[in-house]
């Protein structure tokens, strides 16, 4: 399925944790890479090693406002996607995910190029139907806090479809479940970069509610190549499309993992659930494997291992810049 072309490729969002790993593989495939992100989550020096590059490119703009480009195809990944981030400034999350559609959406229509959206598992909200088919409508609070991305990125796809049924565009829209791995921001409030800090710093590791909500957690790279299959697919598979790791666990086990894999003796403390946060969550990734050939390969252990490390290397280089 890769596509052996060598394409002119727009990544929105493309410094953040996960643009910079698609760029990263897309360079590496051949293309020009044109990386686009305002700076909110995303870091520079997510994609410093990529700058030499002489096929990457780095702008920094918000999507919420016009791009004028000419590019062959674009992954549009930018708005803000932890709840500490995207709770921050609701208003502007939503104009990310709408507006920001719109704009690229227009981009798209005018140069013709076949257009990604990465949406979200939080289209299900907390689900009632377990696992989770593409078929599933979802079961969202529209003004509950989470209601901004969740929402947002539910009139994204509504957008996406409506672009594709009257100006014919060759959209592919992708549901993400929890990813994590390398990038991931150390304050970003997701449960695994969560227990991963607390347990190297010793701190307590905290679990909200009782610890019994599932999730269903996959490794960066797998993501990665799932976003990449789905854009190579032929114009008719528009989507939408799960991409997550359909092994479930509850957050008691990942923190109890976390604390065997880094060694850490930090006690489990417990908090009040916060509003609308699902109990379950998991994909039913039969599409996935259906249309793409695609599932993920990374086991939770060893991917929490390579992440663990990245995050050990992180704080160790935070100290030695403070002393």
């Amino acid at each position: 399925m890769t596509n052996l072309v060598a394409q002119r490729i727009l990544v929105t969002g493309g410094a953040g944790f996960l643009g910079s790993h698609l760029c990263e593989r897309l360079l590496a495939r051949g293309h020009e890479v044109l990386c686009v992100d305002n700076f909110f989550t995303g870091r520079r020096g997510h994609v410093a090693h990529l700058m030499d590059h002489p096929d990457f490119e780095l702008m920094r703009h918000d999507i919420t406002f016009p791009l004028y480009v000419e590019v062959d195809r674009i992954f549009n990944l930018a708005c803000p996607a932890s709840p500490v981030h995207y709770q921050f400034d609701p208003v502007q999350t939503t104009k990310v995910s709408v507006h920001g559609a719109i704009n690229m959406l227009g981009l798209a229509k005018r140069t013709r190029a076949r257009i990604l959206q990465a949406s979200t598992s939080e289209v299900y909200g907390d689900p009632s139907l377990h696992p989770q088919p593409e078929s599933y409508w979802g079961n969202v609070n529209p003004i509950g806090p989470r209601a901004c991305y969740d929402e947002g990125k539910r009139c994204a796809e509504t957008l996406f479809f409506d672009y594709h049924r009257q100006h014919r565009l060759e959209i592919k829209v992708a549901r993400i479940f929890n990813t994590y791995g390398p990038r991931m921001h150390p304050d970003d409030g997701r449960v695994v970069s969560n227990f991963i800090v607390q347990a190297l710093k010793g701190a307590p590791l905290t679990v909200y509610g009782d610890g019994s909500q599932s999730r269903s957690f996959c490794y960066v790279d797998d993501l990665i190549e799932g976003l990449l299959r789905l854009m190579d697919t032929p114009a008719a598979v528009t989507g939408p499309v799960n991409l997550g790791n359909p092994s479930e666990f509850t957050i008691l086990e990942l923190a109890e993992k976390v604390r065997e894999l880094t060694g850490s003796r930090s006690e489990i403390v417990f908090r009040p659930l916060p509003q609308d946060d699902p109990l379950q969550r998991r994909p039913d990734i039969g599409r996935a494997r259906e249309l793409l050939g695609w599932e993920p390969k990374v086991p939770l252990e060893e991917g929490l291992t390579r992440t663990i490390a990245y995050f050990d290397a992180l704080l160790a280089g935070r100290e030695a810049l403070a002393s």
